[in-house]
């Protein structure tokens, strides 16, 4: 069962102070940030709700932290329902749309104008997407708490951006390709509120961080071998998971995607649609390994998990294959490199996947054109993240063009 409920973070303040939401379940506890603040005389601890004798205005922030209650208890009871408990950041996504309010575009305030981004990105099927935007919101404002600077529209400046960059680096300890994916979607939804009016700050425009590429982490094709010839209970949990990591390896196919196939998707021996991150309509040729996956999955034998689990059970599986050879994981932090070294199978993720397609695919001779249709990608920059040919197959390639032997 899931109990909820509401605490304030500085209890004996003398201003305002933020109110948080504590969910518990199953010996979790997870803290969710409901972006409302309060001064704690006006809040009654033993009814965890806020004093509206002698403050009218209070009764708003009481109906806020009800749709709070029910938004929360119904991330629960979907994610329980699919055979999965929620994750932290499946409880805080799921309050972006209360956050939501219908104001005049005049008086819109940055909160409400982001999480009516995250509510029309969900709204329009991309969960994931507006996941990492919620996440975006968080880092946004724990930010604000930390370092006591304001976040708003007319505020969001390089000078501001050096601030929240050197607080991503140093407090969150994020990477510098992290860094960017944060500097970018708050790039991305100034943009998206400057066309509707919501605020005339070109100021944003001018935030950078550096981004810096992690080495791309492959499957070589003996190694989606020994993950084909592992021996599996069949039906069950890894046995599934292998069937949705080796179609992405077989088409390209992200998580999303992966889970989303519909009848009305295959068309003979040729998978037709419309991926879920870029909206772009793929066709992807189903090679002989592929097509009874695709119709194991119209046919309910293979099931859908959370990607988080199923990241862990892709690891599983690569330690279960013998997927050990020792890589050097390269990361940058503040422009100085740091690494280390850890077996394969520690790195294996769902989206290894669509990596090991496009690079097995090249190394097969399929032109980079051909491969950028099928997975969808619009252009060389963003496609060649995912290449990694692999030493072996430069050696191999090398002898048969120069007659080695």
């Amino acid at each position: 069962m899931i109990a909820i409920s509401f605490l304030l973070k500085e209890p004996n303040a003398s201003k305002p102070t933020p109110i948080f939401a504590f969910v518990a379940f199953y010996g979790q506890r997870v803290k969710v940030a409901t972006g409302l603040k309060i001064e704690p005389r006006q809040w009654l601890k033993g009814q965890q709700e806020a004093l509206t004798r002698g403050f009218k205005q209070n009764g708003a922030i009481n109906d806020r932290l009800e749709l709070i209650k029910e938004q929360l208890t119904n991330c629960y009871a979907t994610c329980v329902s699919a055979g999965n408990l929620p994750t932290a950041e499946q409880l805080r996504a799921s309050i972006a749309l209360v956050e939501t309010t219908e104001e005049p575009t005049a008086s819109r305030t940055f909160w409400n104008g982001f999480a009516e981004w995250i509510a029309l990105t969900r709204a329009a099927g991309q969960v994931r997407t507006a996941q990492t935007y919620s996440t975006a919101a968080r880092h946004l404002r724990e930010f604000s708490e930390a370092s006591g600077t304001a976040v708003d529209f007319d505020l969001i400046t390089p000078v501001w951006g050096d601030k929240y960059t050197a607080y991503l680096l140093h407090s969150a300890r994020q990477t510098d390709n992290t860094i960017h994916k944060n500097v970018t979607r708050l790039k991305r939804f100034m943009k998206w509120a400057a066309e509707r009016g919501y605020h005339q700050n070109v100021g944003y425009t001018r935030l950078t961080w550096k981004r810096q590429d992690p080495d791309i982490m492959t499957l070589t094709a003996e190694e989606v071998q020994a993950l084909e010839a592992l021996q599996l209970p069949e039906g069950g949990y890894l046995d599934n998971a292998r069937s949705l990591f080796l179609l992405s390896c077989y088409t390209g196919l992200r998580y999303s995607d992966l889970v989303s196939i519909r009848l009305e998707h295959l068309r003979g021996s040729t998978l037709r649609l419309t991926t879920q991150k870029t909206k772009e309509t793929v066709y992807i040729p189903l090679q002989a390994r592929a097509l009874p996956i695709v119709q194991r999955i119209l046919a309910g034998g293979v099931r859908a998990v959370s990607n988080q689990k199923l990241n862990d059970y892709i690891k599983e599986l690569g330690q279960q294959a013998g997927i050990t050879e020792p890589i050097e994981v390269i990361q940058y932090r503040g422009g100085k490199r740091e690494s280390q070294t850890m077996p394969k199978w520690e790195k294996l993720a769902c989206h290894s996947g669509r990596r090991t397609f496009v690079t097995l695919s090249l190394e097969r001779g399929l032109r980079p054109e051909l491969v950028m249709k099928i997975t969808g990608h619009r252009d060389w920059k963003s496609f060649k993240r995912y290449v990694n040919i692999t030493e072996t197959a430069i050696e191999r390639e090398f002898a048969k063009a120069y007659e080695m032997p």
